[in-house]
């Protein structure tokens, strides 16, 4: 059993449970979106840096709307059935509402830069509320769009003997190129086309009224088909009121031109205002004229026999017409289809273009997405296609009827909000229409358009009687005009506002932190969820946010709201089960279904009635079953939604509880970090302490150890040692000079392990570089018995960016692996540079490593039992090019095969240089045999170290001075050159002995 629902959190109530965060994924817009000459800023407030067009060249565009065909239509089906005099109070009525409900709607779309959706919602319909006008909007452009090419498919019809299924085709498709665009192409076009268009307009009537003056007594006069419209009769001016008012819905398409508007400033007042009012409600100025024009030609039309159903057309108005003005058929032909095809080029890229916006709005909110402007315009034209194909031009009157008593509540409540509501306080200042800002329904909009049309659509179908069925649409204007405000008033405005505007004061860009773009401070809301600006775009299209920045103001929770303050406790619980959510689901899908289908049967039986009335009772009976089959099939769907419906929500519910306990184990995952963070950082501490305690026992070390090197290499030159013991002075220097390779290979690692290292970049010319190395390695190979090749792919740039210090080592390391451990067969150097990158490749053929050696090789004194058991080597070698490599950048691989050989692969990032370095001395190849790293001597800080070290030194300078003297004694050409080195050493001398006074002054303090 179902329960009560609960009350929505207030924002400042802690909520339940956690609120689900939402990460920040930058939302990337396809092409057609992100260009704004395409999407012309669909779904958004036009900012002011886009409106760069003057205000006469965007009154000029949206007052070129006004050519559409339609309305001369609209004046000729007014007279055939209604008289003239009856039309004409018609028209006048009809041009007073519109003028009057499309200036203020105008106004406000001008001076706040928004389109017809984004002014309804802050307008007094909310922000889901207004999804049902612009499924309205949508409604009127398709339709209107299919009228307007069907005229057009006519026009090419009698011009070209064109089939008018490929007519509609053409008519439609044309289109698309046009507005693409958007403003920009299609206020080019308003602009070429509008001296042709005028000029062809008027053109006809100047003719006729010279040639045939007396034509206008016989329209006056003319009581229409029937002949009862002779005289002022009200319920025929109110009938034919509800069949024109339906293009009140034209304003909304001046709106979306005049949001282009600039700004009005003191300079441009007066050129602002006229624009505005020509661009805007002025089009009912010209279309009651030419409704009139219509009613003219058609009365043309019928006095000469022109069939009544051909007379409404408005090409054969206008091959009358022009009939006027050339004797040749033919011209008279051609002119007319240039002026209809003109004429309704000149709307439908309006209608298309509206379309696209209209079908946008709707869209973006039911399906959080949003392919683009240009996808919905496509859209849009197929739908009105498909139409055309229906022959809607036939039910005109029946079609505009039942839409304008919606039409016309629509456009009334923006009205009363804007002149009424506004002024009074009763709505806030100013055009809101982000959704951060509004509730999802406002019921001062929706509940006087839905009033409104109920009344006005029953009225209209009979339902008060035939004495007020004719006053529909008045109904339905004045029912709208004044709910909107007392609704306003009873309410105290809350339900226009969700929450302040939390935005930084002041204009200028901002950042939406979704798609990371920049936006005028007017199309930003600060985001809760998102902890940012977000623009009003990525804010409608979020699906992720749930409305945490109003929880208060969604649909459901105002649903809520109204079911506990309006229903049953008893009957309250069912609206939250799955049999309720079945029934509000049917009671929308019910009544469209029986709309849809009743307009195409009133449709098909009027059009059966003319010839075959007999069969209309079989027709009606076919459209019942039809009717319960589609239901059947709607029900079925309807059940599935609500079950997917309740998945999802327990689905929901799941996750938020997954979501809860994943947060309290990222909250203790997050202590357990702080923890390890700690142990860390006591561990870099204690890695510090080692480095410190390497680097200074190594310099500890190094003094005896450099004095035992220097001692034995003198003692190996000194000819007064005997044979015997020169092999005991090989053994020491060798055990020296490892020790010393194991010292400086531990400090390296300590240094890197330490972060202490640092690679010093600069230009090196790498060509010389590879060559040094190479003839290093063949004299060392040579010495062996090894063959060495060297091999190059490509050529390689004059200089590289690298530390030639660093990368030396690393290849001495490898190549020298490879020198030492093979025994016969060769050792080959391979080098590939190409895009930046350089692969150094070593191949030998020597024992090759076990695979279970593989995965510890880099490890630190590692060495394969399949190696060389006679090569020395401290197992440090592969462990700091490893990791030198590593911290360059680049990548080591190893391949072995056991008994085959081994192959070590080296890349690096090695980018070219511009300027090559330098150039320096060409070094000559050294004898190198597993060369030690040069030993530096670094002294240490105590006095008493200091001066044991020098006294070690000293020792080691007086064998080299006696050395000097053997020198010169052998070599007198040298003479020079060793004068200058004992006068060094004598210097040398003197500041080491000075150093070892000081250091016993000390030791004596």
């Amino acid at each position: 059993m179902s329960v009560p629902p609960t009350s929505a959190p207030s924002p400042a109530a802690p909520a339940a449970e956690p609120v689900q965060r939402v990460m920040k994924v930058r939302r990337d817009y396809n092409a057609w979106v992100a260009r704004e000459t395409l999407e012309d800023y669909a779904l958004r407030f036009t900012p002011r840096s886009f409106r760069r067009w003057s205000e006469m060249r965007v009154a000029n565009t949206a007052f070129g709307a006004a050519a559409f065909l339609v309305l001369e239509a609209v004046g000729a089906t007014l007279l055939v059935n209604y008289g003239f005099i009856n039309t004409f109070w018609a028209i006048v009525a009809m041009s007073l509402i519109i003028f009057a409900t499309g200036l203020p709607i105008s106004v406000y779309a001008a001076r706040h830069g928004v389109d017809m959706d984004l002014l309804t919602r802050g307008a007094g319909f909310g922000y889901i509320g207004s999804t049902i006008t612009s499924l309205i909007y949508a409604c009127f452009t398709f339709i209107l769009f299919a009228l307007e090419a069907a005229i057009m498919a006519y026009a090419l019809e009698l011009a070209f003997g064109l089939a008018p299924v490929w007519g509609y085709m053409v008519s439609a498709l044309v289109v698309i190129p046009l507005v693409t665009h958007g403003i920009t192409h299609i206020s080019r076009l308003q602009t070429l086309s509008q001296p042709l268009w005028i000029v062809l307009l008027v053109l006809p009537y100047v003719f006729l009224l010279q040639q045939e003056p007396e034509a206008l007594h016989g329209l006056f006069a003319y009581a229409g088909l029937d002949g009862q419209g002779g005289e002022f009769n009200m319920h025929l001016v109110g009938a034919a009121v509800t069949v024109g008012i339906a293009l009140i819905t034209q304003v909304g398409e001046q709106v979306d031109y005049l949001r282009f508007m600039p700004e009005q400033t003191r300079a441009n007042r007066w050129r602002w205002w006229f624009a505005v009012l020509l661009g805007g409600p002025g089009w009912v100025l010209m279309g009651a004229v030419k409704m009139l024009g219509g009613a003219l030609l058609a009365w043309l039309a019928l006095s000469a026999l022109v069939p009544a159903e051909k007379a409404v057309d408005p090409n054969q108005m206008y091959l009358i017409g022009f009939g006027y003005v050339f004797d040749d058929a033919r011209v008279v032909l051609a002119v007319t289809a240039v002026f209809v095809v003109v004429s309704q080029l000149k709307i439908n890229v309006t209608n298309a273009y509206a379309g696209s916006l209209a079908w946008s709005n709707f869209f973006a909110r039911v399906t959080h997405s949003h392919p683009g402007r240009v996808v919905w315009m496509v859209f849009n034209t197929l739908i009105a296609l498909m139409l055309m194909e229906l022959d809607v031009f036939q039910a005109l009157g029946q079609v505009l009827g039942l839409y304008s008593n919606v039409a016309v509540a629509w456009f009334a409540a923006v009205a009363a909000d804007l002149v009424i509501n506004k002024p009074l306080g009763w709505s806030p200042k100013g055009i809101e229409f982000k959704r951060a800002h509004l509730y999802d329904v406002n019921p001062v909009g929706v509940g006087a358009m839905l009033l409104a049309s109920a009344l006005s659509v029953a009225a209209f179908l009979g339902a008060f009687g035939p004495s007020v069925q004719p006053y529909a649409t008045l109904i339905s204007l004045g029912v709208a005009f004044a709910a909107a405000p007392l609704i306003a008033w009873a309410t105290g405005g809350r339900y226009y506002l969700a929450r302040a505007d939390q935005a930084p004061a002041g204009g200028g860009l901002r950042r939406c932190v979704v798609c990371e773009r920049e936006y005028e401070s007017d199309d930003m809301a600060h985001c809760p969820a998102y902890q940012g600006q977000i623009c009003s775009l990525c804010c409608a299209l979020d699906a992720r946010c749930h409305d945490l920045c109003k929880p208060q103001a969604t649909l459901a929770a105002q649903w809520e709201g109204v079911a506990r303050r309006w229903l049953p406790g008893v009957v309250q619980p069912w609206l939250h089960s799955g049999l309720g959510h079945f029934l509000a689901l049917m009671s929308f899908i019910v009544p469209a279904l029986a709309l849809l289908l009743g307009l195409l049967y009133l449709h098909e039986a009027e059009a059966l009635g003319r010839t075959h009335a007999e069969l209309v009772p079989a027709l009606q009976s076919s459209f019942i079953k039809a009717y319960a089959l589609l239901l059947l099939v709607a029900g079925v769907a309807a059940w599935w939604l609500v079950l997917a419906h309740k998945s999802r929500k327990v689905a929901q519910e799941e996750s938020n509880r997954q979501t809860h306990l994943l947060t309290r184990e990222i909250d203790l995952h997050r202590r357990t970090d702080e923890q390890l963070q700690r142990a860390r950082a006591q561990a870099d501490q204690a890695n510090r302490a080692k480095t410190r305690y390497i680097t200074t026992i190594s310099h500890e070390m190094r003094t005896p150890l450099n004095s035992i090197l220097g001692y034995a290499q003198m003692l190996a030159d000194d000819p007064a040692v005997p044979d015997n013991r020169r092999q005991a002075l090989r053994v020491i220097r060798r055990s020296g000079e490892h020790l010393l390779s194991l010292i400086e290979g531990t400090l390296d690692i300590a240094r890197i392990e330490g972060g202490k290292l640092k690679l010093e970049s600069g230009a090196l010319d790498f060509p010389q570089f590879v060559d040094d190395l190479v003839h290093m390695f063949e004299l060392q190979a040579r010495d062996k018995g090894l063959a060495f090749r060297y091999e190059q792919d490509g050529e390689l740039p004059a200089a590289v960016r690298a530390d030639e210090k660093r990368l030396r080592q690393i290849l001495i390391n490898i190549v020298g692996n490879a020198v030492k451990f093979t025994m016969r067969g060769e050792v080959v150097l391979r080098l590939r540079y190409a895009r930046e990158m350089a692969v150094f490749e070593v191949r030998d053929s020597g024992p090759g490593i076990a695979a279970e050696d593989l995965a510890r090789i880099f490890e630190p004194f590692a060495r394969g039992v399949s190696g060389n058991a006679e090569a020395s080597g401290t197992g440090l070698g592969l462990t700091i090019a490893r990791m030198l490599t590593d911290l360059m950048g680049g990548e080591m691989q190893v391949d072995s095969t056991p008994g085959r050989g081994t192959t070590f692969r080296i890349r690096l990032f090695l980018p070219r240089v511009a300027e090559a370095p330098a150039a320096r001395p060409r070094t000559m190849p050294r004898r190198v045999a597993a060369p030690p790293p040069v030993p530096v001597l670094v002294y240490p800080e105590t006095a008493a170290l200091h001066a044991l070290d020098e006294l070690i030194g000293l020792g080691y300078l007086r064998g080299i001075l006696e050395k000097l003297d053997e020198i010169e004694a052998a070599q007198p050409a040298c003479a020079e050159f060793v004068r200058r080195l004992r006068i060094q050493a004598r210097e040398f001398q003197f500041d080491a002995m000075r150093s070892l006074v000081l250091a016993g002054h000390e030791s004596r303090a």
